[in-house]
């Protein structure tokens, strides 16, 4: 559910962007509905999944959160490092958090057709409530957490981590920031590979 990060690190290619956003929701050869472009964005995204869930960083965060979240502690995690990303923003973006979600709102309302289902249902919502900004205050971050508990099928507790956000905050912080900047140089090195 880490929207920002999937967004920012797509760089500035509008159909990088479309694709991260809307990969979890293509699975298997539903690849194939898609211009190379924004099937580049599918790839790009499952890469920087793939680096995320093998970096021992996010494993620390994760076996962290893992006793008290069990297999809801990857997609916490995640939603950690988004609020730390939406927080910093100005120290990694070229402009304001507010400025650059609104273009990536922009550029995915204008492929609405395009996404999938799931994502036609959810993205109204994320643009209304302005989710990607949301993050980058504690009181948002537990909206979207405390949201995805009451969907989840199982007892996730998810509604409680922004508390533990708060009460380990600086030990969070500090791993999202031995994480981020490699995860930055691996996007935009695999950019350039597509």
């Amino acid at each position: 559910m880490n929207f920002l990060a999937h967004a920012f690190l797509s760089g500035d290619d509008p159909d990088l962007l479309l694709g991260n956003f809307i990969a979890d929701s293509v699975k298997g050869k539903q690849l194939d509905l898609y211009t190379p472009a924004v099937a580049n964005g599918i790839r790009l995204h499952r890469l920087i999944d793939t680096f995320t869930d093998t970096h021992e960083v996010v494993g620390e965060t994760k076996a962290r959160l893992r006793p008290k979240y069990k297999k809801f502690a990857p997609v916490i995690a995640d939603m950690y490092y988004d609020h730390f990303l939406a927080s910093r923003f100005e120290r990694f973006g070229k402009e304001s958090l507010q400025v650059y979600t609104q273009w990536v709102y922009a550029i995915i309302q204008k492929s609405f057709d395009l996404l999938p289902e799931r994502m036609q249902h959810i993205f109204p919502h994320m643009m209304q409530h302005d989710w990607l900004s949301g993050y980058a205050q504690l009181e948002g971050l537990n909206r979207a957490l405390t949201g995805m508990s009451r969907r989840a099928s199982f007892v996730s507790g998810m509604e409680t981590a922004a508390l533990e956000l708060q009460e380990n905050y600086s030990l969070y912080a500090a791993e999202f920031e031995d994480f981020f900047p490699e995860l930055i140089l691996y996007a935009e090195k695999e950019r350039q590979n597509l």
